[in-house]
């Protein structure tokens, strides 16, 4: 009996453990540098993203499985409708590639189609969950993380927001243009 219970407790333990080598996404603090290109990802002209970019303006980034890809179109909106300075915020729309079942290229097409109603947006593509296991965000999912000028962690939200959070989220911004 107690075989079998450690035995499980083994498996249990394996399949919830975390990636030994990440550390989480913290609210107050800058997140572990993280860099997408080549064959890890980049931006839709193939030109590498670093974490770096996060520092110099606010910075909303949108971590989204194509999956999921509407969920937070009313934040994205109302961002939009927001119309932020461009000198003291900046958008990021970084699609996890790996988290569907969907071919590349409709994802590719899809993100065309994305950069045309959010044209101020910088579109990434991570092809190996690079977020997921370096920053412990939520995979499978749409995030939505603020940042700001310096890089830190300012909001977080795993998931859809509602009405509530898109306020939280515009008020965090305006709070920190």
């Amino acid at each position: 009996m107690m075989k079998h219970f450690m035995i499980g407790l083994l498996f249990v333990s394996s399949v919830f453990s975390l990636n030994p080598s990440a550390q989480a996404i913290e609210m107050g603090k800058i997140p572990p540098s993280v860099e997408l290109k080549e064959k890890q990802g980049g931006r839709l002209d193939g030109t590498p993203w670093s974490s770096a970019e996060l520092q110099g303006k606010v910075s909303v980034l949108f971590y989204v499985d194509p999956d999921e890809k509407d969920t937070n179109n009313a934040a994205s909106d109302a961002l939009e409708n927001e119309d932020y300075p461009s000198d003291t915020f900046q958008a990021f729309g970084i699609v996890n590639m790996a988290a569907t079942w969907m071919p590349n290229f409709a994802i590719s097409a899809a993100l065309k189609d994305k950069q045309k109603r959010y044209p101020r947006t910088i579109y990434v593509r991570d092809y190996k969950k690079a977020l997921v296991k370096e920053w412990n965000i939520a995979d499978d999912s749409s995030d939505v993380l603020v940042f700001d000028k310096k890089g830190v962690l300012i909001f977080r939200k795993d998931g859809k927001l509602d009405a509530a959070d898109i306020q939280t989220l515009i008020k965090t911004i305006h709070g920190h243009l």
